[in-house]
């Protein structure tokens, strides 16, 4: 079965590290597949696997420190335990500011949005995220709302993997209007 394909053409950079959550990574990797694009998942190295949360593994395809935001249309950041990892890597910072600077699709799910807090791009944004973060993006300037889901310009947020269908209706339609 066929379909039409909003993202065709599209490229999304997605992180990954141990202790990611399964639903957050996957759920959206294979709706943006889906929906014609290209999905790179990009690991603090390449060719390797990085346990799930829930034990699902995932492989990187490439290293964070090889990818340039220049090359894609948006970033995906899944929750899990990995953010607090991953949000004290310098280049992952730098990767979240090129895409915000650039106004691309800055897409964070749960723990997720400690990568963008960490990058300082939240202040400001509407947001919404795991409760347990709340006082955390609060902290960091975001204006925090308790939805499924949150679009605030090129900004998409969601608090947990029940909320995945939502998020990834945001991210698309994010996603199209700037492929428009």
């Amino acid at each position: 079965m066929t379909g039409p394909k909003p993202l065709s053409g599209m490229k999304i950079l997605c992180f990954v590290g141990d202790i990611y959550e399964d639903l957050e990574l996957w759920y959206p990797k294979l709706r943006f597949i889906e929906a014609g694009a290209e999905v790179v998942v990009a690991g603090q190295n390449a060719n390797v696997v990085y346990a799930g949360k829930n034990g699902y593994p995932c492989k990187s395809d490439a290293r964070i420190d090889d990818m340039d935001a220049a090359d894609f249309d948006g970033l995906l950041c899944p929750g899990g335990f990995m953010p607090d990892k991953l949000r004290r890597d310098p280049k992952v910072l730098q990767l979240i500011k090129d895409f915000h600077e650039s106004g691309k699709l800055v897409a964070a799910i749960c723990h997720g949005g400690w990568m963008p807090i960490s990058a300082g791009v939240y202040k400001n944004v509407r947001v919404t995220g795991s409760p347990g973060i709340k006082d955390d993006l609060v902290n960091a300037g975001a204006i925090w709302e308790d939805a499924s889901v949150i679009v605030d310009r090129h900004f998409v947020s969601s608090r947990k993997p029940d909320d995945l269908p939502d998020f990834c209706i945001g991210c698309i339609e994010v996603l199209s209007k700037q492929k428009s």
